[in-house]
């Protein structure tokens, strides 16, 4: 059998974290907004506590996108700041908009920021991240524009990438590619999993204050 020890990082990576996946996707915050029983709000909400997630992530990988350990990965066409921005203008001008950051958005910007002096921990942050954005992220976009009607303020999923399956398989294969130690390795695998947990605590955060 394969183990996450002798596997390709990209299946590791996958499997390693699919507990921590499963539990972060699960949380009640996250399967109300994408069952139509939550709120636009939410959706805001969700973008307001992405935005310094994203501000640190892109900051770390900018600092550290000279190291050969996580340079491969790093495409400007994944940077996701902006369109946050642009999407809470949106919404703002619309009458919507959220004051509210909850604390686990604050440890994750720490963690982040952390990450560039360690480029390993940077590749499973890189991974859970952007992957996401182009598989679940867009699951969500559907769903959003179905259950509450919204039409702008969604540019945080869409993506300059003509064919997303190709993209994210030579994303896969770039992952595999890199030179990495064994340390490495288990920096970014941990840092995978510590990405989906902060996420999930993230959701739960947003529960307790409230928001729907």
């Amino acid at each position: 059998m394969v183990t996450t020890l002798s596997a390709p990082l990209s299946k590791a990576l996958h499997d390693s974290t699919m507990a921590a996946h499963d539990q972060a996707e699960n949380a009640s915050f996250i399967t109300r907004l994408m069952s139509g029983e939550g709120t636009v709000d939410g959706l805001v909400a969700l973008l307001r506590q992405s935005l310094p997630v994203y501000e640190a992530l892109e900051t770390a990988c900018r600092g550290a996108g000279d190291d050969p350990r996580l340079a491969a990965i790093l495409d400007p066409r994944l940077d996701r700041t902006n369109a946050l921005r642009a999407d809470l203008e949106t919404h703002a001008a619309q009458g919507r908009s959220c004051d509210v950051v909850v604390p686990a958005v604050n440890v994750y910007v720490d963690e982040l920021r952390a990450c560039t002096s360690d480029p390993a921990a940077l590749i499973g942050h890189h991974y859970v991240r952007y992957l996401g954005d182009l598989s679940g992220g867009q699951i969500i976009k559907t769903m959003v524009r179905r259950h509450y009607g919204v039409e702008d303020g969604l540019s945080f999923y869409e993506f300059e990438i003509d064919k997303p399956k190709v993209y994210k398989d030579e994303y896969r294969a770039a992952l595999d590619a890199l030179p990495l130690s064994e340390s490495d390795r288990e920096a970014a695998l941990a840092a995978a999993t510590r990405a989906f947990e902060l996420n999930h605590q993230i959701f739960l955060d947003l529960e307790a204050a409230g928001v729907r």
